[in-house]
């Protein structure tokens, strides 16, 4: 089993990549998804936000109000090293049960799992991946994509942006570059050729 680490910076595309993945026959798993499960009411990561951030970031519902909690980390890196701390470790162990639990239901040794990790390189996880695949766009169409996803003003987006290593300085780590620049179409291309090497 061949297990591939895709990541990117924040509105690269990871996720359109992921999805290709999929439907080509890969199994996927996005950490994204896993860090909104990790802190669903009363787990262990729900109750360590709570206890350090305070109730103050709660909806009445109880779940975590994740853009209210985001304004708080994005202008106090100590915080926000807080957070990584708590979910991290949570989001890496959920990770290993969907691995572990792929492998007893997939006979196949060839079988490709592709998992979206957004802080791969810079929390090291690299080292624990057959191949990364780096999703690649310049940082103006970066700027514009998250502007547009997020409803924040240019400044704000730069912000988030920075808040990541620079994508240039993870093409370095990358076994696959994936330009997702241009159409759609473009980017299914050259996830079938890298699915087609992988699969080889």
């Amino acid at each position: 089993m061949r297990i591939v680490g895709i990541t990117g910076g924040v509105a690269s595309g990871k996720s359109l990549v992921l999805s290709a993945f999929m439907n080509l026959g890969a199994y996927g798993i996005d950490c994204d998804v896993l860090s909104r499960e990790v802190v669903r009411p009363c787990s262990k990561a729900w109750w360590e936000i709570v206890n350090f951030f305070g109730k103050a970031i709660l909806k009445k519902d109880l779940e975590i109000d994740r853009a209210n909690l985001r304004r708080i980390v994005f202008n106090d890196s100590e915080q926000r090293k807080v957070l990584e701390r708590i979910i991290q470790p949570e989001v890496w162990e959920k990770c290993m049960e969907r691995i572990e639990a792929i492998k007893r239901i997939e006979p196949d040794p060839n079988a490709l799992v592709v998992i979206d990790v957004p802080l791969l390189i810079e929390t090291g996880l690299q080292k624990e991946f057959d191949r990364v695949i780096v999703v690649y766009v310049n940082e103006e169409t970066q700027m514009r994509r998250v502007m547009e996803r997020e409803g924040v003003t240019r400044e704000e987006a730069k912000k988030m942006i920075d808040l990541q290593m620079p994508l240039k300085e993870k093409l370095k780590f990358a076994d696959f570059i994936i330009n997702n620049q241009g159409p759609r179409e473009e980017t299914e291309k050259q996830v079938k050729s890298i699915f087609e090497a992988l699969s080889s």
